[in-house]
């Protein structure tokens, strides 16, 4: 139950950092990535900051025998390149680009109603069936 709840409070407070820092508005999003238009770079700083705390959060807890709420860390170990990597990562680059929105921005922009995520949302989910299918 403490683990669920923690996960819960979790989710919250990344969500509401999604919002304050304006990655769940689409327009926000695509204007980062018009680098020769209405280029706005506020992104950058948002990304920054996510990869120094993530960075000092890991140097932090990996100094730990193991996480709170499991007996060992689950850390990849696979360093390699392959086709569904590369194909995943561009396929998620042009829907972030035309759509405005990533998974977890696109959840959190459901309770804010944003306009596109009712065009966006289904087809995330219908891009994940697909991909579930096709991988069986």
């Amino acid at each position: 139950m403490v683990k669920a709840i923690v996960g819960f409070l979790s989710g919250i407070v990344f969500g509401l950092g999604l919002v304050l820092s304006g990655m769940s508005n689409p327009a926000k999003v695509l204007n980062f990535l018009d680098i020769f238009g209405t280029f706005d770079p506020s992104l950058i700083f948002v990304m920054a900051g996510a990869i120094l705390i993530v960075f000092a959060g890991y140097k932090l807890i990996l100094k730990r025998k193991h996480p709170v709420f499991a007996q060992v860390f689950q850390i990849p170990t696979r360093k390699d390149l392959d086709k569904n990597l590369i194909l995943g990562a561009a396929f998620f680059g042009i829907g972030w680009g035309i759509g405005g929105f990533c998974p977890g921005p696109a959840i959190s922009s459901l309770l804010l109603g944003s306009e596109g995520i009712i065009y966006f949302f289904p087809a995330m989910l219908v891009g994940l069936t697909l991909t579930k299918i096709i991988k069986a």
